[in-house]
């Protein structure tokens, strides 16, 4: 039976131009055993398996390395999930299958699979707990979706009995027709006789717009409908008349398609020169060049063009770097599996339609890889929540403090009621540039993770998710201090790491891992007052709360008006959003109390004072890491975090160096002779929380760049806009003068007098 069901699933598929989804349910070797025999009856010859265990045939990736299909197409791609069942590589792997093809799903016995525990469960038992306190929640909905959407079939491998033959008897597949070129075009017909729909031949001629100055064009689609082909043709086709074209992409692997296309059609046009490095190079100078994103956006080599492919894999911020160069290309995925768009749809919009670009738009809508009737589709998306957004707007633009009410979902909550679980995992997608299948998973299954949200009339208007921490046993927190990290605990995995503090994984805390407020009722507040309700709800259980984030100056100043305090700042940049992240904490209402129960005796002692003297050791250091590994950060970024470090940094100045300052404010002395004093006197003034009187914004930047940051006097006066070194220096002698003026005493003083 199982072969003649395969049979039938492998013919329907093809008429109709579909895919087909095999669910086998059994033991791990009966499902293996009988997969030869599923590819012989489906006649397919282009497999490959994602999972732990070898096929003889079969190309085999492991579930963590399911990108590695990115830009790729086979008639069948298999997932065995018995040993795990991780999201995200089955959302790869179905984005595979061409049309015609089959996903085959390798799974225990249906009825029993959410019980069972499996290497990805293993990520999400995080110390302090154990692998049995992971739910089996996304399994127990996945497993019901699977018996509920047409395009299913589900099978038993050792008996051969089908529960479900996913047979829907679609009509067949129409002819695609050929499109045609437009009317008007200066791309070449080669590039517009390569593309597969009507869609396609608008995106290329869109693209057509970058050889415009300040021109850029954004280009959305879901997967499948060649939306990185149609950036590939358009990058060698200004390649093939001398443009330099940098690509970005969050992954190498993500941009392969765009390549590939773009080295169809340069040496179709006959100007395809050589191939270095990945990159292409034509005969007229032109090429086509991949950067890492956070490289890509210091604009290397000065580029012509630049298309960045899965736009909504990177943060907002890196994003609206590129909108001071050349013209640029966004290509989206508006659903993905790497990460979704609307981040990209609703935030990033903003800051391109302030901008001064003219900008094109351009939708595709019909697939390529298969037809538009295809049932895989939606059940993906529905499985993954590809597809999930927060409220429509008229739902809840009445919403502030006042009327919304604090809820406490539960997993189990959010698995009874898909439609609230749907608008709570659309507004953490709009949230962050890098929400993930895996991310749905750990919402429902993680026992170190918890949700709340402010709802209005129902509906969720604001989401926090976050994470336990902390309360680590001595022998983990020793383990983590000698060798390295602690699975799931970020915060104390840094204190410990990184910053050298064993005491730090003993008290227990919560970090806020995602916060999202609607966009349409942004700026009422909301967000705070979710914060205050989360910190009145757990501050009398935890010794402290925290978070991590890439840091902005609107971050900054919001979870500094929240109580959190500035403990660090990375000193490398995140490869794929090009930020630094900030690392804050902020004590609990009742840090006093001991949480701990982890048998260690300085407990108390670490829990009180855990957020304290990380601020404190971030103020005392923060000067020597600023003029060295963060010597580029964005002054203003610079400025905001010792703004937000809770106190003000120690000014142990003695009398000769108060005179070395003062010389410089009040006489000929200079800071470049001795710059250890002035280092300490801007670091506690900037880290003051009541100056009086303030410097202006001008001045805390120059003392940043200069002062802290140690750029040279040319550089500072080229970037801060004055017209010569000297007008910088004059500049930095009158903050000094307010410093002195501020904090100084007798020594200041009596340097003063000499110079009157």
């Amino acid at each position: 039976m199982l072969t003649s069901l395969v049979r039938s699933l492998r013919a329907e598929a093809r008429r109709a131009n579909e895919r087909r989804l095999l669910a086998l349910a059994g033991g791990h070797d009966a499902c293996l055993d009988a997969l030869t025999g599923v590819l012989e009856a489906g006649a397919i010859e282009d497999a490959v398996l994602i999972g732990h265990r070898d096929v003889r045939g079969l190309a085999r990736h492991g579930p963590r390395r399911a990108d590695e299909l990115l830009g790729t197409t086979r008639e069948c791609v298999v997932v065995d999930a018995h040993e795990e069942c991780r999201p995200n590589a089955l959302g790869r792997a179905a984005g595979a299958v061409d049309g015609g093809g089959l996903l085959v799903l390798l799974a225990p016995p249906l009825d029993a699979w959410p019980d069972r525990r499996d290497r990805f469960d293993e990520s999400l038992a995080v110390p302090p707990d154990a692998l049995d306190d992971v739910a089996g929640n996304f399994r127990r909905r996945l497993v019901r979706l699977l018996r509920q959407h047409p395009g299913i079939a589900i099978a038993d491998p050792e008996t051969g009995a089908v529960e479900r033959d996913g047979l829907t008897d679609p009509y067949p597949a129409r002819e695609r027709g050929t499109p045609a070129p437009p009317a008007r075009h200066t791309f070449p017909d080669a590039a517009y006789r390569a593309c597969l729909t009507d869609d396609q031949v608008a995106a290329v001629r869109a693209f057509e717009t970058l050889r415009d100055p300040d021109s850029a064009v954004v280009l959305e689609a879901d997967r499948g409908r060649g939306k990185s082909s149609a950036a590939g043709l358009a990058a060698g086709s200004l390649a093939a008349v001398g443009r330099d074209v940098l690509v970005t992409a969050p992954s190498r692997g993500g941009a392969v398609e765009l390549f590939a296309r773009a080295r169809e059609l340069l040496d179709a046009l006959g100007v395809l020169a050589a191939e270095e490095d990945g990159a292409l190079a034509a005969t007229g100078g032109g090429r086509v060049r991949f950067e890492r994103p956070a490289r890509a956006a210091e604009l290397p080599g000065d580029p012509d063009a630049v298309f960045v492919d899965e736009a909504a894999g990177l943060s907002v911020a890196l994003l609206a770097s590129f909108l001071d160069g050349p013209p640029v290309g966004f290509a989206t995925t508006v659903h993905g599996y790497e990460g979704a768009g609307r981040g990209f749809s609703v935030r990033f919009r903003e800051r391109l339609d302030a901008s001064d670009r003219d900008v094109t738009d351009c939708v595709m809508r019909a697939p390529i890889r298969y037809a538009a009737s295809d049932p895989v589709e939606p059940w993906l998306f529905r499985a993954l929540l590809l597809d999930a957004n927060p409220p429509v707007e008229p739902l809840v633009e009445g919403a502030t403090p006042r009327t919304v009410a604090y809820e406490r979902p539960t997993p189990g909550d959010l698995l009874a009621d898909e439609h609230r679980l749907r608008e709570l995992f659309g507004l953490l997608v709009l949230a962050h540039y890098r929400t993930e299948p895996n991310d749905l998973a750990r919402l429902l299954d993680a026992p170190n993770l918890t949700t709340r949200v402010l709802a209005h009339d129902g509906h969720v208007v604001a989401v926090a998710l976050l994470a336990r921490e902390g309360g680590l046993p001595p022998a983990v927190r020793e383990r983590a201090y000698r060798v390295g990290r602690v699975r799931g605990n970020m915060l104390p995995d840094l204190l410990m790491g990184q910053l050298r503090d064993p005491a730090a994984g003993a008290p227990v805390g919560r970090r806020v891992v995602r916060i999202a407020v609607h966009p349409a009722v942004r700026s009422r507040g909301l967000g705070s007052h979710l914060l205050d309700r989360v910190h009145a709800e757990f501050g009398d259980g935890v010794d402290w709360f925290g978070v991590s984030y890439g840091a902005t100056t609107r971050l900054l100043s919001f979870w500094r008006g929240s109580g959190y305090r500035v403990v660090h700042l990375s000193t490398t940049r995140n490869e794929t959003s090009g930020e630094r992240s900030a690392a804050m904490l902020r004590p609990a209402a009742g840090a006093e109390g001991a949480r701990t129960t982890n048998g260690a005796d300085d407990a108390n002692d670490a829990a009180d004072a855990l957020p304290d003297r990380h601020a404190r050791w971030f103020r005392e250091r923060i000067a020597g890491v600023l003029s060295d590994a963060l010597s580029d950060l964005d002054p203003d970024v610079v400025r905001a975090a010792l703004a937000a470090t809770g106190g003000r940094a120690a000014l142990d100045l003695d009398d000769r160096e108060w005179h070395l300052v003062a010389a410089a404010a009040y006489g000929p002395g200079q800071f470049d002779v001795h710059p250890e004093p002035f280092r300490r006197l801007v670091v506690s003034a900037l880290t003051d929380p009541d100056p009086d009187p303030p410097l202006d914004a001008d001045a805390e930047r120059l003392l940043v760049r200069r002062v802290l940051q140690a750029r040279g006097w040319r550089a500072v006066a080229e970037e801060l806009g004055f017209q010569t070194p000297s007008g910088a220096r004059r500049a930095a002698g009158r903050a000094f003068r307010a410093l002195c003026e501020r904090y100084g005493g007798d020594a200041v003083a009596e340097e003063r007098g000499r110079y009157e």
